[in-house]
């Protein structure tokens, strides 16, 4: 609606220069004694239509402009709708096409100029301001298009940006909720497993003492407690809060405890930690991370299997989780997600490291083995 009413007042301003342009060449005309009756008759027929056609010039602005080489050939009066049309051909169209429809329209007036020369400016000085008015028309409306193109140029630009900022948003949602989704399974399912593990007990071991339940029930008590502290720890990591106490501190510190735990669920664990020294903090989580989820598989897919664990550091640190392939294939006591070994295989791969798991055969047979190396520095 804007832009209508923009150019309707555009299109009045230029009909109202048109007309005073005409009459201003007429009255001139008239006093130097060159425009007779006749001749201004001719020329108000001619020109009235060539300042009436200027309501199309957008829609077709080279035909307009040569439509007026004929009224500029026959009166002078015709020249500020001249003006107009060639000043709409710079706006709409390139710069060469207003260059030759101008050089046109240098040429038309001439015949006309030569044989009713203006008394003061002569045939020379009429044709010269002719030419410098329209290298005024042509450079304004150069310029009137640059500006348009540029502001055309840059809402593209400003539209695209916006859409890529979008697109940027949800592939960074996206990244998100897979870094929820891993930090939730390697925070949750180590505790729930155990939980599980002990409350399986329960349900078949009917011949437990008292203090035998009592013992795993308090087990059973821990573990949940743990695992909403462990929870509340990870979103405090999750909402990016600078309170100290709600970070995650689980890494290699804690990995005797971790062990513990296993041992007191029923595991066999045999662990070999050769690590020495102080780690970077992605690096020690991640090898955490990695000797949990192992012995957390295990004791869903393996139960009652020895499990063994290797941690040593030369030019990476290098982590393997194994555990002998069990005699028959136990379902896991807990639906798994199937995200734990891609989480690790992320994790890794950020840290730069390599991932490896699956069955392997040896002198001791098969065995399914979580492996990676992770470069630390020296």
């Amino acid at each position: 609606m804007r832009s209508r009413a923009r150019d309707l007042a555009v299109d009045i301003t230029s009909t109202v220069i048109s007309v005073l342009v005409a009459l201003m060449a007429a009255v001139g005309g008239l006093d130097s004694g060159l425009l007779s009756d006749e001749r201004l008759l001719v020329s108000l027929v001619v020109t009235v239509p060539a300042i009436v056609a200027l309501w199309w010039r957008r829609r077709y602005p080279v035909g307009v402009a040569l439509a007026l080489l004929a009224p500029v050939a026959v009166t002078d009066m015709a020249g500020g709708a001249v003006a107009v049309a060639v000043f709409g051909v710079a706006v709409h169209r390139p710069l060469r096409t207003a260059l030759w429809v101008g050089a046109l329209h240098v040429l038309a007036p001439i015949p006309l100029s030569i044989r009713y020369p203006d008394p003061d400016l002569r045939i020379i000085g009429a044709n010269t301001l002719g030419i410098t008015v329209l290298a005024i028309a042509i450079a304004w409306g150069a310029a009137v298009r640059a500006r348009r193109e540029l502001i055309a140029t840059l809402r593209e630009r400003a539209v695209r940006a916006e859409a890529e900022a979008r697109q940027r948003g949800e592939l960074l949602r996206g990244l998100e909720r897979e870094r929820i989704a891993r930090e939730m399974h390697d925070v949750l399912a180590h505790r729930i497993s155990l939980i599980s593990l002990h409350a399986g007990a329960l349900e078949i071991r009917r011949d437990l003492s008292r203090e035998q339940v009592a013992d795993a029930g308090a087990t059973i008590r821990a573990s949940a407690h743990q695992a909403m502290e462990e929870l509340r720890e990870i979103l405090g990591v999750l909402r990016t809060s600078d309170r100290e106490e709600l970070r995650p501190r689980q890494g290699l510190a804690d990995l005797g405890e971790l062990v513990e735990e296993a041992r007191k669920a029923g595991m066999t664990v045999h662990l070999d930690h050769r690590l020495d020294g102080d780690l970077p903090a992605a690096v020690d989580r991640t090898a955490f991370r990695l000797v949990q989820e192992g012995l957390t598989n295990a004791r869903k897919h393996a139960p009652g299997v020895a499990v063994s664990v290797l941690l040593e550091r030369g030019d990476e640190v290098h982590v393997r989780v194994s555990n002998p392939l069990p005699a028959r294939p136990a379902p896991p006591s807990l639906p798994g997600t199937r995200s734990g070994l891609e989480g690790l295989a992320e994790r890794v791969g950020l840290a730069g490291g390599r991932f490896e798991h699956g069955v392997r055969r040896g002198d001791g047979g098969a065995a399914f083995t979580v492996e990676a190396w992770i470069p630390c520095g020296r």
